[in-house]
């Protein structure tokens, strides 16, 4: 057995070098992902779904779009033009094509990585898809009844 013994002189230097790597590693670490600078991390953004995509559902979804704290993920239409113009709305908007569309809404209230939806359908469905909402536990986003 070849043991080293370690001395004081080696223990000082190993030890300064960890905590000038440790100092510096926030030079290297994008603030986006700790959420400095006014930058919302990935892991708090709120994931929202959006129920309804059509005239007051869009409006809504690109009110939500311009939020820094959340992130649509999802949407949700009867209508396959809807859904698709809102999908690529979503989109384009983060560069990517990670929406994903559904024609039923329960399908998306059984996503558990969504914490919130946005409800913009006709007036006889509020009620229906809330209260399943709130039965999945998510937050919802929803506009009373004209």
């Amino acid at each position: 057995m070849n043991k080293k013994k370690q001395t004081r002189r080696d223990f000082i230097k190993k030890t300064t070098g960890a905590i000038t790597g440790l100092t510096a590693l926030p030079y290297f670490i994008p603030s986006s992902i700790i959420g400095r600078n006014n930058i919302v991390p990935p892991s708090d953004k709120i994931r929202i779904g959006c129920i309804g995509v059509g005239w007051q559902g869009t409006s809504n979804m690109r009110t939500f779009l311009k939020e820094s704290d959340a992130v649509i993920v999802a949407v949700c239409d009867i209508d396959k033009n809807h859904l698709e113009e809102a999908k690529n709305t979503v989109n384009t908007y983060y560069g990517n094509k990670d929406c994903k569309t559904y024609h039923d809404y329960k399908e998306l209230l059984g996503r558990k990585d969504i914490d919130a939806v946005s409800i913009g359908l006709p007036d006889h469905w509020h009620g229906i898809v809330s209260v399943a909402a709130a039965k999945a536990g998510k937050d919802i986003y929803g506009e009373k009844p004209l």
